[in-house]
């Protein structure tokens, strides 16, 4: 059997062991095994490799940034800023119809900006949100499907896990990566809000008698002060390092870790044994995080040595496969592995298997980075996996409110993530404005 069979049946095996239900590292790491030693014929040389992989594929002194955003978006969910957020948006939108929904996507916008992981957002606003908007008249699956819709923000606004762990893969400045998202990042919160607006004004009868612009008193131009003021700070002490030259991308996450215990210290909502929880927290994330690093390391060094990725090149460009059609199959690819794997198992399998082919056509790596974490996300919100519906479930704690009926939900926002999707996609400079 030939490298190129072997590359073709391991994408077979991996996708069915996955369905089986075995955890996705596990089954990465098994069949790049398997698939070294049919290849080489040599067990002793696929275990080597594999050796290799666990320390070459994360001893980069780059992947300290990985616990850091993790532990900084925990102290900053622990130090409400997620609540002081939405109470700004809320005052900022209190006359607008469907004006909590608008300030959930709003709140997220702001929270991913100084957080970068979506399931700390969606614990947050599951909690905050959705039991307000029930409390004014909102359709449950509205409440429940704009929490979890916004809850991806975190994965495209910058600070982003997801394109620090792309930026590794495909060896891309991550600075670049995050500069990147950020226009789509605001044009999504826009589109949301938009069809939320729209929503609203053609089925009043979903979002109450509009009169959750009473859930919060109104707060004075002080009060708002005072909640932004510690958001802004660390935006600016992390982001503004970053673009600014001033840190790189992990001396910023250790900058905007100690800048949020700061706040978590000051608000008085950290204790000791907290802090501890928290770290242990940062460990099981950091680590699962690691796993996955790893056993995509060792596939895509499998794969490479099977050499489908210039085959899959080469027979695209003998069939005559224009970018269109290739771009298709990356997107479908993409939406079909969000039923059943996590955001990070899905980028690190299919970055490497298909980054070469994208090479063949001089794609801008970047701008492709931002099309795949937007189309990864929609993953999040879609069945039988759909992370984040998943942990909506577990934060509201509320039976009246069924899995079926959050997938429901989230569907016009997955929609709405698709087309600014499809909009990088023929706008490309909505990704490389900004990047010098």
């Amino acid at each position: 059997m030939s490298g190129t069979a072997i590359g073709l049946w391991s994408i077979l095996f991996l996708v069915l062991l996955v369905y089986s239900g075995m955890h996705v590292p596990v089954v990465m790491i098994i069949v790049s095994f398997v698939g070294i030693w049919l290849i080489r014929d040599n067990v002793e040389l696929a275990g080597t490799m594999l050796a290799f992989a666990a320390t070459d594929s994360i001893e980069a002194y780059v992947f300290g940034v990985i616990p850091l955003f993790v532990l900084m978006g925990l102290l900053v969910m622990i130090a409400d800023l997620g609540k002081d957020s939405f109470a700004v948006a809320h005052q900022a939108f209190r006359k607008l119809p469907g004006n909590l929904g608008i300030a959930t996507v709003m709140a997220n916008a702001i929270f991913a900006a100084i957080t970068g992981v979506s399931v700390a957002a969606a614990t947050v606003f599951s909690k905050l949100a959705v039991p307000e908007m029930i409390r004014y008249g909102y359709d449950k699956r509205f409440a429940v499907g704009v929490v979890a819709g916004s809850s991806v923000l975190g994965m495209l606004i910058p600070p982003s896990v997801l394109f620090i762990i792309y930026g590794l893969v495909t060896n891309t400045s991550v600075g670049d990566l995050f500069l990147a998202g950020i226009i789509p990042g605001i044009v999504l919160a826009v589109a949301y809000a938009a069809m939320i607006w729209l929503r609203a004004r053609r089925h009043p009868a979903l979002f109450g008698r509009n009169e959750a612009s009473a859930a919060f008193a109104p707060l004075g131009k002080r009060q708002m002060a005072g909640m932004l003021l510690p958001i802004l700070l660390l935006i600016v002490l992390v982001l503004g390092g970053l673009y600014g030259g001033v840190f790189t991308a992990t001396e910023s996450g250790a900058v905007g870790a100690l800048g949020a215990l700061a706040i978590a210290l000051a608000k008085k909502r950290l204790s000791a044994r907290g802090f501890w929880r928290l770290l242990t927290e940062t460990g099981h994330v950091t680590a699962s995080l690691i796993l996955l690093i790893i056993a995509a390391n060792v596939y895509s060094r499998m794969l490479a040595v099977s050499g489908l990725p210039m085959y899959l090149a080469q027979a695209i460009q003998e069939a005559g496969l224009g970018f269109v059609a290739l771009m298709a199959v990356y997107l479908v690819v993409l939406l079909i592995l969000g039923t059943l794997m996590d955001s990070a198992s899905i980028l690190l399998i299919c970055v490497p298997l298909f980054l070469p082919v994208f090479q063949a056509f001089q794609v801008d790596v970047v701008w492709l980075g931002v099309i795949t974490v937007i189309v990864v996300e929609i993953g999040l919100l879609t069945p039988p996996f759909g992370m984040a519906v998943f942990i909506v479930k577990a934060s509201i704690n509320d039976s009246s409110i069924s899995l079926h009926d959050i997938f429901m939900g989230t569907l016009p926002f997955a929609a709405v993530m698709l087309a600014v999707a499809l909009m990088v996609i023929a706008m490309p400079w909505m990704a490389t404005a900004f990047i010098r």
